[in-house]
């Protein structure tokens, strides 16, 4: 006899990044996922070695251990300008499960969400599960936000917009001019912003990160260590918002997570109260990867904005199914642009999360692959 599944469910697909990663072998070169090929930092690998050891392994409270809310309501106002009271930030497992408890929390049935598109792949199936609608909103030719696209998508039943600077999968950075007329278009309608930071640190070229929330009060904040120190397998994530926002996220969070990892939360707590040499040293990293992955994109053909944020590049291509096959067949994994949106199409997502040698090596065969087309297409005109 068939099971039922439950049709939200249904209606959702895997995650084309997932499907990238899992379809690269041990040999390939995963240009796909996003996550920093560096080693976490020593002295944050040595708090959670000390809380394993000292038998720190059981429950915290729910929003998370009380000196790494303090930390992060520290950084807040150190380093965004906002002021968050402890009490005003929950710890989560990852920016991921942030992500899904502000959804749950603020999303009602048949609302719309407004999203970038292309946008992070994990939007449109967090407002299904909720029950809610995803609305793409397109973007300018910088992959930045329209802000006369996003007034005219705006209906009724918009309750929720999303938003993500520095963005993945572009690499986009909003203005501060951007962010706050954001911020006052959502104020005129009563819409709140979840505002996802996670790449906030990885900028260039003089871009600054600007969070919403200094420019209004329905501001939900999601960010993360993973990115910034190299700790997505730690899964500690947080979100920040004001009280009536924290209240119905801590319900959801309860039944659904308890707390966050204790040992992984300590690890943070060293990440974030730590010394930040290393932050600065991963960014000057991505940017020399950057500037190299574009330098030779370019020389190949590829048009693109360049991206001042993040670690990835968002070429456009002929035809995308047919290039990121043949780059598999090679042992280059990259990632369709259609996995982000209607207006990802006939695009790929290219990380420089990679070293050097392995851009070097995965330029290369993109050579190959390009070589190979236009042989093919000469064949044919003949």
């Amino acid at each position: 006899m068939a099971k039922r599944i439950a049709s939200r469910v249904e209606k959702i697909e895997i995650s084309g990044i997932r499907r990238a990663f899992e379809a690269a072998s041990s040999q390939s070169i995963n240009l796909g996922l996003g996550e920093p090929d560096f080693d976490t930092p020593a002295h944050i690998k040595a708090a959670a070695a000390q809380a394993l050891n000292s038998g720190f392994t059981g429950y915290t409270f729910n929003k998370g251990i009380p000196e790494l809310r303090d930390a992060i309501s520290a950084k807040f106002r150190s380093e965004n300008g906002l002021s968050f009271s402890p009490d005003e930030i929950i710890v989560t497992s990852g920016a991921s499960e942030a992500l899904h408890i502000a959804i749950l929390s603020v999303a009602e049935h048949g609302d719309e969400v407004l999203i970038p598109d292309p946008g992070f792949v994990s939007y449109p199936p967090l407002v299904r599960l909720a029950d809610a609608i995803p609305v793409g909103i397109p973007l300018n030719d910088d992959y930045t936000i329209s802000i006369e696209g996003l007034n005219e998508r705006i209906t009724s039943r918009t309750s929720v917009l999303i938003i993500n600077s520095p963005a993945n999968p572009t690499g986009a950075v909003e203005t501060r001019d951007s962010i706050k007329a954001i911020a006052e278009l959502a104020s005129d309608h009563n819409i709140t912003i979840i505002s996802d930071e996670v790449y906030e640190h990885l900028v260039y070229d003089g871009a600054e990160h600007i969070s919403p929330a200094r420019f209004y009060d329905d501001v939900i904040t999601v960010n993360a260590v993973s990115k910034t120190y190299a700790m997505t397998g730690f899964r500690l994530g947080y979100v920040a918002a004001r009280e009536e926002y924290i209240e119905p996220m801590l319900k959801v969070h309860q039944y659904i997570q308890a707390c966050a990892s204790s040992i992984s939360q300590r690890a943070a707590l060293a990440a974030i109260t730590g010394p930040q040499d290393c932050v600065s040293e991963m960014r000057a990293a991505f940017k020399e990867r950057r500037d190299y992955l574009i330098s030779e994109l370019h020389r190949l053909g590829f048009q693109f904005p360049v991206p001042r944020g993040a670690f990835y590049v968002f070429p456009e291509v002929d035809d995308e199914s047919e290039f990121v096959e043949q780059l598999r067949q090679r042992g280059v994994v990259v990632t369709p642009g259609s996995a982000f949106g209607y207006r990802g199409r006939n695009h790929v997502r290219i990380s420089y999360a990679a070293n050097i040698e392995m851009l070097r090596q995965a330029i290369a065969v993109i050579q190959g692959v390009i070589n190979a087309s236009m042989h093919k297409r000469t064949a044919v005109m003949r």
